[in-house]
């Protein structure tokens, strides 16, 4: 069975807009890793949509490069009614999200992410995510989605690794404590 990881950047305050976080170097390179250890990405269509930037972006700094490759050569599975894929290695995913995500899990390999805030808050209410990745930008931003908004029930996690980063970014991980 593939573990699903989830990871996300996000402010203190815990919104998630995706124009106010710390963009460096660091993080752009841990990004990347966190993609590529991954057999595929499952992305909501917003996220999905957000992501295409890096299909045809020109002129990076070299940092930024390696997360392109890594998201441009990245299997991905997108979630939407109104969207369907058009080339950069996408296959949708038909039906019910939560059904199909959880016959993806029971398919060997190494893992699968996912991204985004709606379609993640599912799958964490069903008991889908095996790993949560918090990347926390040093910042408040005070508007903007916030992370798990509507959560069915509290989930407890236990911490199991961090790293931090030169510009005060934190990559916090964390696993479910189950029957909790």
């Amino acid at each position: 069975m593939r573990l699903l990881r989830y990871s996300i950047n996000v402010s203190l305050d815990g919104c998630v807009d995706h124009m106010t976080g710390t963009v460096n170097e660091e993080s752009h390179h841990h990004a990347a890793k966190t993609i590529a250890r991954a057999d595929a990405i499952i992305l909501g269509r917003t996220t999905y949509e957000l992501m295409e930037f890096w299909r045809t972006a020109e002129d990076l700094p070299p940092w930024m490069r390696p997360f392109k490759d890594s998201i441009n050569a990245a299997k991905k599975y997108l979630v939407s009614n109104t969207r369907e894929p058009d080339g950069w290695n996408t296959e949708s995913l038909t039906g019910d999200p939560v059904q199909a995500i959880r016959k993806l899990k029971e398919q060997p390999g190494d893992g699968l992410y996912v991204g985004g805030v709606t379609l993640p808050l599912a799958l964490a209410d069903a008991g889908l995510i095996d790993e949560y990745e918090f990347v926390v930008s040093p910042t408040l931003v005070g508007h903007g989605p916030r992370l798990f908004e509507g959560l069915a029930k509290p989930l407890n996690l236990e911490l199991v690794g961090t790293t931090d980063f030169a510009s005060g970014v934190r990559a916090e991980r964390y696993i479910p404590v189950r029957g909790s």
